[in-house]
């Protein structure tokens, strides 16, 4: 019989045992081996079968067993000191309280997904893993984070295979009262809650939940509450479903419903309010036309407000196509704002303006959320060195006139989060080597004279540490594979063979990812030949794992999958490749450190950063991947191998992958295989030992979660911070009306003449050349504005490459028709063809980047004939 309702009974635990339920409740314990360790000796089947889940755990022990450890000495003495360990680690001083200078009081942190453990299934792949690994780096650092998302009734879907190898998707219902979440409740006990307007006099309301992730708590909006109606209930229902109008929705509660979390959160707690709101991908852009509609409500117009938001916001975008950005009709967004909807006090079309893409190209029906996001934060960036390169490039039309390398959008390099993502095996080689505290501390701070300690550790200890890892992943994938099989229909007579797939003496090759197409899952089975010969290679065999999920509604993806899988299931091969459904974190977390190369290939430049690779380095796996997101950033032949990439205009895509596949076996089979196989000396493969060597010595300190967000702290939120501060209500109307003052000005800015003091083409490196240069300004000051020479060298086409802007200095009084000359030197600095231009751009004390109006001038052709020549 099924139950008509269900509900959770929580265990009551003995005094002595109190602890256990602050230590499962504060989400610490998904990163912290001791804590786990703890839970592990309260009983170790039921924490298998609970999944490592805490608070699963509790609820299924015994409680002659809960009595029995309330009497037991040695368990309440380690129960104390773990308890104390958290205390310390809530309380005391970390790196940012250790840092000098005002840094913001608190940031708050929005994405549609956070990927903090397998026991709170909110993620779907590498933004929601990411946003996870932020929370956790900043809570280990200390800083005042405040994470904001939705809480999904259903999660991300579960994955499972027919018998033909087609994904299934099964999306089980999560209870927000067995995961380890607690209810904002008002200071009477009753549940905080937050309300969006809808049209036609309907209300979308949502509870709010809390996960303590350490130091910061993650608030998780959710609407399925019997005061919505049944639509508004299933909102928050599962990750990335339903059509357009769900997806609004879900975007304005995370956005404008996040805001009001945040607030009504603080106000409960005492929490500091934040001085910087960062968007984590255009999904939670709506943040800022709530903080617009705060400040309306306080005096501020439009224009002023709009000003005070972008001082204190930081947009990040994680995606480098077009397609990948959520788009909305801009009639569907019209119709929920204004006086019958949401925000009334803000003009729709203001807000519509706000999402528009006005720029060639672009489509004037369509509202885009990284537009909406880039135009309400005066702070923006990408996920790599390439990636803000790509960006740059992408959203270029927003800053008509600048050259895509002065777009304002920098990079901030993805990291992961290492006592996440580590191995314990690892860690405790490495505590072995330089101690337990100095390891805690090089794995979350970062700090390369921690990490070039590796050198010190034994050949034979690293060797014998791989060997151990990959050992530990056989057995993982045996457990894995034949529960996968059962699900697809077989019988246990069938599946003896499973007890000889992978061997833990054989290179092991990891993939796993999502599986859109760019990320070219079947690469690997453009030549099955060849990749059964290196399977089946009788000296230098190789073995692969892959796992990874399609979009339900992405039919090509899951063709990929099948296609895979059903190679996987020959016979011939079946022991050498497998695939493992519904990849996680818990699967994860096995399948990095049990892999000696991570294989990543996908079409360059469409890796926005891929930090899967990452987490396979800092367990000393090798990276065997495609130049693109951080591999092309960070790649040297002393720790991987980068295969060549054939992105030439002429190549179609079916010949890119050839050449592509074709090098990744070539890679294989000359240069992979053999340094894995080739012993030394002392019988160990000598040069193998040393990339993995490199590889955790040089990359390790890199690739942290820590090193990202220390740069995000120095160069975004502390900076941001700042400019909130600055941005009072009268500075914020100040600047919006020294805006509306230029763009209706500009028209009238010209640069009429320039003249130099060389007229001969060549110069020597060195000297220096006497600028002169007269604008007009029109009804626009000299303060308004400042004049730059530009000057680098030249290509073929005369653009200028590697470029130095130098301002020059108004001279004298303005002539009769309200020119000014401005005059200043230009250093030769470097030899070759060498070249200068002159423009004029908005200038303002309170504005970021000189870009910031997307408004420039430069001079015209004629004016720049009678300029002067290039340098050769």
């Amino acid at each position: 019989m099924k139950a008509i309702r269900r509900f959770t009974v929580r265990p009551v635990l003995p005094e002595p045992l109190r602890a256990l339920s602050d230590l499962a409740r504060n989400l610490r314990w998904s990163w912290h081996a001791g804590t786990r360790d703890l839970f592990r000796s309260v009983d170790p089947e039921r924490w298998a079968a609970a999944g490592g889940d805490p608070v699963r755990l509790l609820g299924s022990v015994p409680g002659e067993r809960l009595a029995a450890l309330a009497g037991d000495r040695d368990f309440l003495d380690r129960l104390a000191a773990v308890a104390g360990d958290l205390d310390a680690y809530m309380t005391g001083d970390r790196w940012y309280q250790r840092q000098s200078g005002r840094l913001p009081a608190a940031v708050a942190y929005f994405s549609p997904e956070f990927g903090i453990t397998a026991a709170l299934p909110q993620y779907s792949g590498g933004l929601g893993i990411l946003a996870g690994d932020h929370l956790k780096a900043a809570s280990d650092l200390g800083a005042p984070l405040i994470g904001v998302g939705l809480l999904y009734r259903h999660g991300y879907f579960r994955q499972s295979l027919s018998r033909d190898g087609w994904q299934q998707e099964h999306y089980p219902v999560l209870d927000p009262h067995e995961l380890p979440l607690d209810q904002l409740k008002e200071a009477d006990g009753a549940p905080a809650q937050i309300s969006l307007a809808l049209p036609g006099d309907r209300s979308l309301r949502a509870r709010v939940w809390v996960a303590q992730v350490g130091r910061i708590p993650l608030l998780l909006l959710d609407s399925d509450i019997e005061e919505n109606d049944l639509i508004e209930r299933g909102v928050t229902d599962r990750l990335y479903g339903g059509g357009s109008e769900h997806r609004l929705l879900q975007e304005m509660l995370l956005g404008i419903g996040g805001v009001r979390a945040v607030r009504t959160y603080c106000r409960l707690t005492g929490h500091a309010a934040p001085e910087v709101f960062h968007t984590n991908e255009g999904h939670a852009g709506f943040l800022g036309l709530e903080r617009m509609a705060e400040l309306r409500a306080g005096g501020l117009d439009f224009d002023a407000a709009l000003e005070a938001v972008r001082a204190g916001t930081v947009f990040t975008t994680h995606t480098p196509v077009p397609a990948g950005i959520d788009r909305f009709d801009r009639e569907l967004v019209a119709r929920h704002f204004g006086p019958h909807a949401e925000l009334p006090d803000l003009e729709v079309d203001r807000i519509l303006r706000l999402g528009m893409e006005t720029y060639p190209g672009g489509e004037p029906n369509l509202f885009n959320m990284a537009v909406m996001g880039l135009r309400l934060a005066q702070r923006a960036n990408g996920v790599s060195l390439l990636h803000g390169q790509v960006s740059r490039e992408m959203f270029a039309g927003l800053w008509p006139g600048f050259d895509p390398e002065e777009v304002p959008i920098t990079s901030v390099t993805n990291g992961v989060h290492a006592p996440t993502w580590v191995a314990p095996e690892v860690y405790r080689l490495g505590a072995r080597q330089i101690g337990t505290q100095r390891a805690e501390e090089a794995l979350s701070v970062g700090d390369s004279d921690r990490w070039d300690s590796v050198a010190d550790i034994p050949d034979q200890d690293i060797w014998e540490l791989r060997r151990s890892l990959r050992e530990l992943l056989v057995l993982e994938v045996r457990g894995r594979l034949r529960a996968s099989w059962r699900q697809r229909g077989a019988g246990t007579a069938e599946l003896g063979w499973i007890d000889g797939v992978l061997d833990p003496d054989v290179l092991t090759i990891g993939f796993a990812r999502r599986v859109p197409s760019y990320k070219r899952l079947t690469l690997m089975l453009r030549d099955r030949d060849r990749l059964m010969d290196l399977l089946l290679h009788p000296d230098r065999p190789v073995q692969i794992v892959v796992a990874g999920k399609a979009h339900p509604a992405d039919d090509g993806g899951k063709r990929l999958i099948q296609e895979l899988v059903r190679f996987a299931d020959d016979p011939r091969v079946r022991h050498r490749i497998v695939f493992l459904p519904d990849y996680g974190m818990a699967m994860a977390q096995k399948l990095y450190p049990g892999c000696d190369i991570w294989l990543n290939n996908p079409l360059r430049p469409l890796e926005a950063c891929g930090t899967s690779g990452m987490k396979a380095a800092l367990n000393g796996g090798l990276n065997l991947s495609v130049l693109d997101g951080w591999w092309d950033e960070w790649f040297q032949p002393d720790f991987g191998w980068a295969i060549p990439t054939a992105d030439g205009v002429g190549t179609d895509a079916d010949r890119r992958d050839d050449i592509e596949a074709a090098a990744l076996y070539d890679l294989l089979e000359q240069r992979v295989t053999r340094a894995f196989y080739e012993r030394g000396r002392s019988g160990l493969p000598d040069r193998w030992i040393e990339m993995v060597r490199r590889t955790l010595s040089l990359l390790g300190p890199k690739v942290l979660a820590g090193r990202m967000v220390r740069e995000y702290v120095e160069r975004l939120y502390t900076p941001a911070a700042h400019a909130h501060r600055t941005m009072s209500a009268d500075a914020a109307r100040e600047l919006a009306e020294w805006k509306a003052t230029v763009r209706g000005a500009w028209h009238g800015v010209t640069v009429d003449h320039v003249e130099t003091s060389v007229a001969s083409a060549t110069a020597e490196l060195g000297s220096t050349l006497a600028l002169r240069v007269r604008v007009g300004l029109g009804s626009l000051r000299p303060e308004d504005v400042e004049v730059q020479a530009v000057a680098g060298r030249v290509d073929e086409e005369d653009r200028i490459t590697d470029a130095a802007a130098v301002p020059l200095k108004p001279v004298g009084a303005p002539g009769a028709g309200g020119e000014w000359v401005y005059e200043g030197p230009l250093s030769l600095d470097r030899t070759g063809p060498f070249g200068y231009t002159v423009r004029v751009l908005p200038s303002h004390r309170l504005l970021a980047s000189g870009a910031e109006l997307g408004l420039l001038a430069v001079p015209s052709e004629a004016v720049a004939e009678a300029a002067g020549l290039l340098m050769r």
